[in-house]
């Protein structure tokens, strides 16, 4: 039994209203309306072609009936709306491009084409789909791919072993639910449902922040009540595996939880609506640059900032040393150009030092020993330091 996928249970970040029952109807009986089966109705509003509606008070999501009367009024109804949402597999995808079903699937994986969705066949394989209009795109746009010798970066990529399909796929997807909200707790949980448990909790430390980012989740492509097969299968597409990809994914959530945590704090249990102290408030002192130089100095590239970096240091030594350890001292570390900014996003607040940034992506045991170094009692200076 094969297994589609369906994104039209991806709905974060449509738009809550209320609904009346005479002016709205299901998802089923819309694509019914417009002419369309249940997966391309799917594709047609994870490409925004048609708007959903959430009820108020919870529940399904509907289509209103203008919804349906703009789309039946549009040139070419319904044949263009159905050849936009249309997909093909890597054997009809290659006889549009005139190639072997083998040198598409080196595009492919090559990253050259983006599968728009996909299916599990009965042996549970993993079956990629394209949009037709893309593949006359990619024709008009790369003549020269088509025919003759592949070109060398092509080659190389091929035999490193990329294979771009689930993470190009996992991209667009992001990318989409990303561009249907505002609301920026929705957003970090669509970026921390890129992310395994074990690195989740390594970026967002506070339990009641990943508590409720888990509230916050899409819902799985499959739906809830899919086989358990196919929910394994869509959970592991859905976590980046690439180094590349684990490093954007984590510096953009590391991004939107600052944003979020600066407009409201995470609901806790017992909240009553008082003002409570946010987030970014209960991590760690930022990072000690004397702490920092003397941990990193094998990492820094500026010979002469290290010196100064220590020469600072060990004049805050001799004036006191408790100086140093008292939460909110700003830092001397000068603050990190953005890494990557994901799209529309607007850095708000203090920039954090670098090397806050890089503890929080990958070097959390790092932060964890100068905690443990700041609460331990400061040793008394030597004769000679």
């Amino acid at each position: 039994m094969a297994v589609a996928e369906d994104v039209c249970t991806e709905t974060t970040g449509a738009t809550a209203v209320g609904v009346p029952a005479a002016s709205a109807m299901a998802v089923g009986t819309a694509a019914q309306e417009v002419g369309l089966k249940r997966g391309e109705f799917a594709i047609a509003v994870h490409l925004g072609l048609i708007r959903l509606m959430v009820p108020q008070n919870g529940g399904r999501p509907m289509v209103g009936r203008d919804e349906i009367e703009r789309l039946r009024s549009q040139d070419g109804f319904p044949e263009t709306l159905r050849e936009r949402v249309r997909t093909v597999g890597t054997a009809e995808g290659a006889r549009r491009l005139g190639i072997s079903p083998d040198r598409f699937t080196r595009f492919a994986r090559a990253g050259c084409l983006t599968p728009i969705t996909f299916y599990l066949n009965r042996y549970r394989a993993i079956v990629w789909l394209y949009l037709a209009d893309e593949l006359t795109g990619f024709a008009a746009r790369e003549p020269q791919l088509l025919t003759g010798r592949s070109p060398g970066w092509l080659r190389d990529r091929l035999e490193g072993g990329a294979d771009c399909r689930a993470g190009n796929w996992r991209s667009r997807r992001v990318e989409r639910l990303l561009s249907l909200t505002e609301d920026p707790w929705a957003r970090v949980a669509v970026l921390a449902d890129t992310l395994d448990p074990v690195q989740l909790a390594e970026v967002v430390d506070d339990p009641y922040e990943r508590a409720y980012l888990a509230r916050l989740r899409p819902e799985p492509a499959f739906g809830p009540t899919g086989p358990v097969w196919a929910r394994e299968t869509m959970a592991h597409l859905m976590r980046a595996d690439e180094p590349d990809e684990l490093l954007w994914r984590r510096v953009n959530l590391i991004m939107e939880l600052d944003n979020a945590r600066e407009v409201r704090p995470a609901p806790r249990p017992g909240g009553d609506g008082r003002a409570i102290p946010s987030p970014g408030s209960e991590r760690a002192p930022a990072p000690d640059p004397r702490a920092d130089a003397d941990a990193d100095a094998d990492a820094d590239a500026d010979a002469d900032a290290r010196y100064q970096s220590k020469s600072r240091s060990r004049s805050r030594s001799r004036s006191g040393p408790e100086s140093d350890l008292v939460p909110g001292v700003p830092s001397s570390v000068p603050p990190s150009p953005c890494p990557g900014p994901g799209p529309g996003h607007a850095p708000t607040g203090a920039a954090e030092p670098v090397v806050g940034l890089l503890a929080r992506i990958g070097l959390r045991r790092r932060t964890s020993r100068e905690a443990n170094r700041r609460q331990s009692p400061p040793r008394r200076a030597t004769f000679g330091e």
